[in-house]
């Protein structure tokens, strides 16, 4: 069970890896133009803690792109039909 959960996650980062990729290539391209519309959420400024001693940074953003959603379940279904348990 646990092979399938790592299995599964590594197909996902495949996924957002290629997606990414894909979105970067074809925003130039017109008729492929779509792939790459995005939505970015997440903090726009990082938060600061200061505790005078430490000093924690936190952020978070995400760019979720039409190229990466279709690419993250390509590889799922893909993924899932070669799996051999």
């Amino acid at each position: 069970m646990r092979t399938r959960s790592i299995y599964s996650a590594f197909l996902v980062l495949v996924g957002i890896v290629v997606g990414s990729l894909l979105a970067k290539v074809t925003a130039s391209v017109p008729a492929l133009g779509w792939l790459s519309y995005a939505l970015t959420f997440g903090l726009e400024s990082p938060f600061v803690l200061n505790l005078s001693v430490v000093r924690l940074t936190f952020g978070l953003s995400v760019d979720l792109s039409i190229s990466v959603i279709l690419c993250v379940v390509i590889s799922l279904v893909l993924g899932n039909y070669f799996y051999k348990s």
